[in-house]
């Protein structure tokens, strides 16, 4: 065969985009059941963060095996529910809402041309009391999410955990990076009733002569990352106003047993 012509030039071509492409696609699906795995285990592992249990770096040098062996341990019912806060089904075993769900769920809550069917949000219960619950949207670069925890009482905030996938370093990155951010949350309370649930405001909350803070939802936005603090705030109002009817119903049955 000729092998200056265009013909050869063209065979050649398309074996050699068939090869590469089928090495790649034989990469990706022997690679795939550990990239579930590992996603599985760090999704977990916020989950555990957020309620209590120790803090990511610790449980990410737990390994994966030990990290599912724990929620395991440790949960003590898993479900998900409606914008009513109906009980739709339980979640078995380790089944956990991966981003890429969230995301999907994200745009059922908010609904439009996105939208696949009516919104379906998860609750974990942990045998520590705290409730932890799931939030997503947009930062400045690209998705945000994170896990909030509830004490007993169904509205003051016992842990939160933020991640996301591109935000600047040093700057909106800081959702999760910054400990002392996320700390900011614990013994703050969810406004459910309210438009603004939690705010994420620059300064945070006004202070008494005491030094007290003075409202109870207000946390202080990132210096510097306005835009990420800004989407952060937007995800939280989002996903915890889906999931108002849920713990107001709690509170309200634990009003009326009283």
């Amino acid at each position: 065969m000729n092998t200056n012509n265009n013909v050869y030039t063209v065979i050649y071509t398309t074996v050699i985009v068939v090869l590469v492409a089928a090495l790649l696609a034989f990469v990706s699906q022997s690679l795939k059941a550990k990239q579930e795995a590992n996603e599985k285990a760090d999704t977990i592992s916020q989950m555990l963060t957020a309620a209590g249990y120790a803090t990511k770096a610790d449980l990410e040098k737990l390994g994966n095996t030990a990290v599912l062996a724990k929620y395991d341990e440790e949960i003590d019912e898993a479900f998900v529910i409606d914008l009513n806060g109906k009980k739709l089904r339980e979640l078995e075993g380790n089944d956990v809402y991966s981003p890429k769900q969230l995301k999907r769920q994200n745009y059922n809550i908010k609904g439009g041309p996105n939208k696949t069917g009516e919104p379906e949000i998860p609750v974990f219960i942990f045998k520590n009391g705290r409730t932890v619950v799931p939030i997503y949207g947009a930062g400045l670069w690209g998705p945000i999410w994170g896990y909030i925890s509830f004490n007993p009482d169904h509205a003051t905030m016992g842990g939160a955990y933020f991640d996301h996938e591109s935000e600047t370093a040093g700057l909106g990155a800081k959702i999760k990076d910054d400990p002392s951010f996320q700390a900011e949350f614990v013994g703050e309370k969810a406004h459910f009733a309210d438009a603004n649930v939690i705010e994420i405001v620059k300064g945070g909350a006004p202070k008494d002569a005491q030094g007290k803070s003075v409202v109870d939802n207000k946390i202080d936005a990132i210096t510097g990352a306005t835009m990420t603090s800004n989407g952060l705030d937007a995800a939280i109002d989002t996903w915890l106003a889906a999931y108002a009817k849920y713990f107001l119903g709690l509170t309200k049955c634990e009003c009326e047993e009283d």
